[in-house]
């Protein structure tokens, strides 16, 4: 009888020891996928990070908690060049890819122009995660990546608020626009209101949203088979846009940020474009989706 305690003791301690060891290397054994064009260029584990770049303590302006916080960080643009060489500096967009289907994409000019940085940690050792307050989400998990900007002393990153901020990233990929989204663009002799309202669009709705099925996974398709506009009258889609929360309680659609310069005007351009796209249901754009291919020669590969 001894000797079968002594035995299912022993068992028991092996058992507690392994799912220790499972819940000490389960973040670092958490992978991120590096991709060009579709095509995987190199997959790092969190812990790999530090051999590829320096670390650093960052304060920022929150934008979904409306305060300040600090985060330990890598800086993209090392982590970037190491990756893909120094070549992503002529690419066109960045795809950030979220565990929930939130696809920003980014253009590499913005990364040239401001500092921007992958955080991992929060910096004083309390739990990764925050209040989305623009969702109406609490304890919202941040890990493994979370792209932040050194905002604090730009005026124009705060006026963006969260925009161009993904949480729990998994993937980052270089691309063309057209490439991966061909058919979002509006037809050549769209107004010129409709044109702005697609630039629009894409930085403030694409993330989550899809247009004829591309776009974020996150939130509903808007124009196929049926248009929002076609079923939204037009001044509640203008609510909907402004005040989501006048229209559903408790939703976790976000508004579009009160810091945005020109708001009305955005809001208006956006729904231009959403009313022309509802003739361009699922119609197959015949742009070269090769157009713009940068070929980088990817040192790690």
């Amino acid at each position: 009888m001894l000797r079968l305690w002594r035995t299912g003791l022993c068992v028991l301690l092996m058992l507690l020891s392994i799912g220790m060891a499972a819940v000490q290397a389960g973040p670092a054994a958490i992978t991120i996928e590096f991709r060009d064009h579709h095509k995987l260029v190199r997959s790092l584990q969190l812990d790999e990070f530090a051999m590829i770049a320096p670390m650093r303590i960052l304060e920022i302006y929150e934008a979904h908690e409306k305060r300040t916080r600090a985060y330990k960080v890598y800086p993209a643009r090392v982590v970037f060049d190491q990756i893909f060489g120094k070549c992503w500096r002529t690419a066109e967009e960045i795809v950030f890819i979220s565990k929930d289907g939130y696809q920003p994409s980014i253009p590499v000019e913005k990364f040239l122009t401001f500092d921007a940085y992958l955080a991992f940690a929060s910096a004083d050792g309390s739990p990764f995660t925050l209040d989305n307050l623009l969702q109406n989400e609490e304890m919202v998990d941040l890990g493994p990546l979370y792209l932040v900007w050194d905002n604090l002393q730009s005026p124009t990153l705060r006026q963006e608020g969260a925009a161009d901020m993904p949480y729990q990233l998994i993937a980052i990929e270089l691309s063309t626009f057209a490439a991966r989204f061909p058919r979002l663009v509006p037809p050549a002799d769209a107004s010129p209101a409709a044109k702005q309202g697609f630039l629009r669009f894409r930085k403030h709705c694409l993330a989550c949203h899809t247009i004829n099925g591309e776009g974020g996974g996150k939130a509903p398709e808007l124009n196929y088979p049926v248009s929002v506009t076609e079923y939204i009258r037009p001044e509640y889609l203008r609510r909907w846009l402004d005040e989501p929360a006048s229209i559903r309680y408790n939703t976790t659609m976000p508004a579009l940020a009160a810091e945005t310069p020109q708001r009305e005007q955005v809001i208006t351009e956006i729904i231009t474009y959403l009313e022309t796209m509802r003739t361009q249901k699922g119609i197959q754009n015949t742009l070269d989706t090769n157009r713009g291919a940068h070929g980088c020669k990817h040192s790690n590969q």
